[in-house]
C-alpha cells in the first residue's frame, strides 16, 4: 500500500491544478455544472480496508472529475440482494450498480436492465486489456458483457492453519480420508477442525456444495441439468448431498457452523479456534493488513509462515480430481434506460472505466478482494504473503466447475441453500434436497 499512497497525492495534485474553471471564487465546486449518477454499491463497511477504499477509489474518482457527483447507496449481503431485486422488479435500476454475471443478477440480465459495454470498451480501445474469459459474452446471463469482471473467483478455498496443525502432529491431508482422521486429534487438542460460516445461508452452497457437485458431476454437470438430459435426482448429485451429510457426520464439520456468521467465521480462525477454514478465494482479504489502522487479523508474519491455501482433499468416489468451482467475478453494470449520448451514460462510463481499470484493480489485488482480470498494468509485486500464495493457488488451478448459484436462479439456489441447512441440523435428508431442488427447478422454468 505504500506505493499507492502516493500515487494518488500527486495525481489529486494535478488534477486539482487542472480544474480551476470548474471551482468558484469561494473554492467550492460549481455544483450547477455537475452530472449527477446514482449508485448502488456492495461493500463490507466492516472489512479490513474498507473505509480506506471509500477515499482512495471513490473520493479519488470525484476529485478526478470535478464535473461528476455520485449519490452512493452502500449495503451488503442479503439488504444489498433484496435492494436489488426490488429495483430490478420495478425495471429500473440506478445509473451504475454492482452485480453477478449471472446467478444473483439474473433478473437484470433476464430483463436487459444493464447496458451492453462492448461498444464502450471497444471505443475506448480498452476491449483487448482484459482476460479472453472474461470478456466472453457467452458467460454471462445477458448473453453481453454486462459488467466488466473484476477477475475470476474460486469460490472454494481451504485455509490452513500450519500452527495448528504442528502442534497436533499432523501434516496437510491430500485426501478425505486422512482429514477425517484428524477430528479426533485436533478436538483432543480442543479445535475445531473445520470452521464455516453456515448461518449465512449461501456460503455452504457456494463455498463448499459446488465444488462437491463438481467432483461428483464433472465439468458440465449443470449444463446437463438446465438442457434436461439430468436431473437433479440422479445419482451423481445425490452422491454430492449425501457427501454433505457425511461431513457433518464424521464431525469434520461441526453443527456449530450452523451457527456462526460470516463476520464472526474470520476471527475464529484467526484466533485459531480450528484448524482449516473454507471460504471463497475473496475471504484471503479479511485477514490483510488495513492500511487505515496498521494492523492485520493475520500478520505478515505469520500469513508467510503459518497459512496455507489448498484446494479441497480428494474424496472418496469423485469423478474429476483436483477441479475447484469457478466463476467469472462481480463487476459494474450501466442502467438500459441512460439516454445514448447523455452526459449521464458518459458519466456513468467514466466512472465503470475507473472502477474497472487498472488503478483500482491494482487497489482490490493488493487489498485481496479480487485476482485481476486486467492482463496488463497490474503488479504483483509486494503483495503480503496471503495475496502471494493466493495467485499461487491459482496457478496451480485447471479444472473449473460451475458454480451453482452463478447457473440457477429464482428458488433453486433458495430451496438449496435452506435445505443444506436443514440437512445439517438432522431434518432433510439426502433424497429430500433432491427432490425439493428437483421441484424448485422445474416449478422455475
Amino acid at each position: 500500500m505504500k506505493k499507492i499512497v502516493p500515487v494518488i497525492v500527486i495525481a489529486v495534485v494535478v488534477v486539482a491544478a487542472a480544474v480551476i474553471g470548474t471551482v468558484t471564487a469561494s473554492g467550492k465546486k460549481d455544483k450547477s455544472k455537475q452530472t449527477v449518477i446514482t449508485v448502488l454499491d456492495y461493500q463490507d463497511a466492516t472489512a479490513p480496508n474498507s473505509y480506506e477504499d471509500n477515499k482512495l477509489i471513490w473520493d479519488a474518482f470525484e476529485a478526478a472529475h470535478p464535473d461528476i457527483k455520485i449519490e452512493r447507496e452502500v449495503l451488503f449481503n442479503e439488504p444489498f440482494h433484496q435492494k436489488t431485486a426490488a429495483y430490478a422488479a420495478s425495471g429500473k435500476m440506478p445509473d451504475v450498480f454492482y452485480m453477478w454475471p449471472a446467478g444473483r443478477s439474473s433478473a437484470i440480465h433476464e430483463k436487459k436492465l444493464a447496458k451492453d459495454l462492448t461498444p464502450f470498451m471497444k471505443a475506448d480501445g480498452i476491449y483487448d486489456d482484459y482476460n479472453k474469459a472474461c470478456v466472453d459474452p457467452s458467460a454471462q446471463a445477458s448473453g453481453y458483457i454486462a459488467e466488466i469482471p473484476m477477475g475470476l473467483t474460486v469460490t472454494n478455498m481451504v485455509f490452513v492453519n500450519k500452527a495448528v496443525l504442528k502442534e497436533c502432529g499432523l501434516d496437510i491431508p491430500k485426501t478425505y480420508d486422512e482429514l477425517k482422521a484428524q477430528v479426533p486429534v485436533l478436538a483432543a487438542k480442543g479445535y475445531e477442525t473445520v470452521l464455516m460460516a453456515n448461518m449465512d445461508d449461501w456460503v455452504m452452497q457456494s463455498c463448499l456444495f459446488s465444488l462437491v457437485a463438481g467432483r461428483f458431476g464433472g465439468t458440465d454437470w449443470a449444463e446437463k441439468i438446465m438442457n434436461g438430459s439430468a436431473k437433479f435426482t440422479d445419482k451423481e448429485f445425490l452422491d454430492a448431498v449425501k457427501f454433505i451429510k457425511t461431513l457433518y457426520d464424521d464431525g469434520v464439520l461441526s453443527q456449530k457452523t450452523l451457527a456462526t456468521s460470516y463476520g464472526d467465521v474470520v476471527g475464529q480462525f484467526a484466533s485459531k479456534k480450528g484448524a482449516y477454514l473454507i471460504d471463497g478465494d475473496w475471504r484471503v482479504g479479511a485477514f490483510l493488513t488495513d492500511s487505515s489502522t496498521g494492523t492485520a487479523l493475520i500478520s505478515t508474519v505469520d500469513q508467510k509462515a503459518n497459512i496455507e491455501l489448498m484446494n479441497f482433499p480428494e474424496i472418496p468416489g469423485e469423478k474429476i480430481h483436483g477441479s475447484n468451482s469457478s466463476t467469472l467475478g462481480v463487476g459494474y453494470g450501466m442502467s438500459s434506460q441512460l439516454k445514448a449520448g447523455s452526459k449521464e451514460e458518459k458519466a456513468a462510463w467514466e466512472l465503470i472505466k475507473w472502477l474497472s481499470g487498472p488503478y483500482v484493480q491494482q487497489r482490490r489485488l493488493d487489498t485481496g478482494a479480487s485476482f485481476p482480470s486486467l492482463t496488463s498494468g497490474v503488479s504483483y509485486d509486494n503483495l503480503e504473503p496471503l495475496s502471494a500464495k493466493r495467485a499461487e493457488f491459482y496457478a496451480a488451478q485447471t479444472i473449473s466447475t460451475p458454480v451453482f448459484d452463478s447457473v440457477f436462479d429464482g428458488d433453486v439456489p433458495s430451496v438449496l441453500n435452506a435445505d443444506l441447512q436443514a440437512l445439517g441440523l438432522g431434518k432433510k435428508s439426502p433424497e429430500d434436497v433432491c427432490k425439493d431442488v428437483q421441484a424448485a427447478f422445474d416449478s422455475n422454468k
